[in-house]
């Protein structure tokens, strides 16, 4: 079962339950150069869709910037910012993280869910019974292993497996899973 990362911490102004307005994809870390290039830290798994023309929302107000400029830096990019033609002016964008609006983000392929998609979906296992709701998700490297409160309060930990994550059904918004059995 692949999620694709899309990094969902608690984000000011987002609705409480549902999806949320905006996702992180990324902070500004400092500028470079004289010309207003600023570093990009990448925090999705589409770099490949921060291109020149692509409205993204920065800080915590979610103020509108269009980039004008990417290109590769180490694992990061470089951008520009529509109005932004100095050092100066970039060094006012520093810490920033940058978002995009949920409703902009491309349709996944068949079994592939974005990470905001699963929060608060609950948690069933093959009889039926409740084991509680995703909270969060950790990103591994090998597989990503969601994190479920159950009733009691207590989190069960599940890897993101097709042996334990059975089905996914977000109309219904529910999760069936074979737990895995620790010795």
């Amino acid at each position: 079962m692949k999620t694709r990362h899309i990094n969902r911490r608690k984000i000011p102004g987002s609705p409480e339950s549902g999806e949320p307005e905006y996702v992180l994809i990324g902070r500004l870390q400092r500028t470079h150069g004289v010309t207003g290039e600023m570093v990009l830290g990448i925090m999705t798994d589409f770099p490949e869709r921060i291109i020149p023309g692509k409205l993204v929302y920065l800080g915590a107000s979610y103020i509108p910037h269009k980039i004008t400029g990417t290109r590769p830096f180490h694992n990061n990019l470089l951008v520009t910012l529509e109005g932004v033609h100095t050092c100066e002016e970039a060094a006012k964008f520093t810490n920033l993280q940058v978002f995009v609006r949920t409703r902009d983000l491309p349709e996944l392929e068949e079994g592939r869910f974005y990470h905001h998609q699963l929060i608060g979906l609950t948690v069933r296992d093959e009889g039926g019974a409740i084991l509680g709701s995703v909270k969060d998700i950790i990103v591994t490297g090998a597989n990503d292993v969601y994190v479920v409160n159950n009733p009691e309060g207590e989190e069960i930990l599940l890897p993101a497996v097709e042996t334990v994550i059975l089905k996914v059904d977000l109309e219904e918004r529910n999760i069936v899973v074979r737990p895995p059995m620790w010795e």
